[in-house]
């Protein structure tokens, strides 16, 4: 590991004052500080951000919640407005690692995760996402866990939050401050698919700090699934996040977001068109998850997430409109 900084910001604008020339921000480090040993990160300075002040879930009157950047992943399972309204959302973050991870990690820096592509991991090997333009060796060589869809020539790999995808899912939106002020990010345009910059991971500019996560108010049953390859501490093959609401054997809405599957958690657009004012029906499931993946495009080892997909969609969507 080479010699680094370390600062901790006493503010967002003392926070954004020390950004640049090689810093990166600092949550709880459990990705980050993998990924500086394995010499795939290496900041001049870290900043940081743990001791700022957004470390609250507040509920809003209308049911939705905004949550901070620094709230722990182990706080925000445990919360009980996030458990009884966006039990989804809970549920994700209670599949995602350790506890003792999910005591460190901070919401903010579930988003900003990195691929876990062994090839990104591996700086003795060329990729596209780490060294731009070194090439992707991912395509022929070990890709069983890595993308079906949105991938590009550059690059496969995917993103590897489950926490992500339940707020695909929701609908959120990501509250970013930089030097030029505060903005807003819908969450769906948050992450980036890899096309010709599989650098990039997310839409934020150089230096912007993620503040807080909105998330709306949901009046559907919602239910997190995830596939893996073992029972505990892994990431996903498959999984997803999904709500449906159903009125008089219809489907009033659904909310549909894959993880596993792409460089980004996956919206299922294609899907929830196909569904709504659908019958609530098996049949009509199938129909959607075959629509939803018709665009897929596996690689030589990994065909088997299509159909893995497929299934998972439509078993969770029954057992939602069965009200399980």
């Amino acid at each position: 590991m080479r010699p680094f900084a370390y600062e901790r910001a006493t503010s967002v604008e003392d926070a954004l004052a020390r950004h640049g020339d090689g810093a990166l921000y600092l949550g709880g480090g459990t990705n980050l500080v993998d990924l500086m040993r394995l010499g795939v990160e290496e900041p001049s300075r870290l900043v940081d951000v743990t001791h700022l002040p957004y470390d609250q879930i507040q509920l809003k009157p209308d049911g939705g919640l905004v949550i901070g950047a620094t709230v722990s992943n182990s706080d925000l399972a445990a919360d009980r407005t996030v458990r009884e309204g966006h039990p989804v959302l809970a549920q994700a973050v209670l599949a995602g690692a350790s506890g003792q991870i999910r005591n460190l990690a901070t919401v903010g820096g579930n988003l900003l995760q990195r691929t876990r592509c062994s090839y990104f991991q591996d700086a003795s090997k060329p990729c596209n996402k780490r060294d731009p333009g070194s090439g992707c060796p991912a395509r022929e060589g070990e890709h069983h866990n890595l993308a079906i869809l949105g991938h590009s020539e550059a690059c496969v790999a995917t993103h590897p939050s489950d926490m992500a995808v339940a707020l695909a899912a929701l609908d959120a939106e990501v509250q970013v401050q930089g030097r030029a002020g505060e903005r807003s990010i819908p969450f769906e345009d948050f992450h980036r698919l890899p096309g010709g910059e599989p650098q990039r991971d997310t839409t934020l500019a150089p230096g912007e700090l993620v503040t807080a996560v909105e998330v709306p108010p949901l009046e559907m049953p919602s239910r997190y699934r995830k596939v893996r390859e073992r029972a505990s501490f892994a990431f996903a093959l498959v999984s997803i996040a999904a709500a449906l609401r159903v009125e008089d054997g219809r489907v009033e809405d659904v909310r549909i977001a894959l993880g596993g599957v792409a460089h980004k958690p996956w919206r299922a657009r294609r899907a929830e068109d196909a569904l709504r004012g659908a019958p609530a029906t098996e049949e009509s499931f199938l129909r959607a998850a075959e629509a939803e993946l018709d665009t897929a495009e596996p690689l030589r080892d990994n065909a088997y997430k299509v159909p893995l997909a497929r299934n998972l969609i439509v078993r969770t969507l029954i057992e939602l409109g069965e009200g399980t």
